[in-house]
């Protein structure tokens, strides 16, 4: 396998089925006791992101957004 010119390398269809490579996935290379290694990025999330992903879509009903922020401000 060559390196082109930009740098790239083809991932055989193989290993990208073993490892979920799917196209759009981000990886990372790493320097580890004179080998390079390729690892999917782990998306590293803040606190809040897990609590923000778990109320999406909990007000559900036919209000309106402009209702839900008169209630929250006091302005009903």
């Amino acid at each position: 396998m060559k390196i082109t010119s930009k740098g790239q390398v083809t991932i055989p269809l193989p290993i990208r089925d073993r490892f979920g490579l799917q196209p759009g996935t981000e990886v990372e290379f790493v320097a580890e006791n004179g080998k390079v290694i390729l690892h999917p990025r782990r998306k590293r999330s803040h606190p809040v992101d897990h609590w923000l992903r778990q109320a999406t879509g909990v007000a559900k009903g036919k209000t309106t957004t402009a209702r839900i922020m008169k209630l929250t401000r006091g302005e009903d």
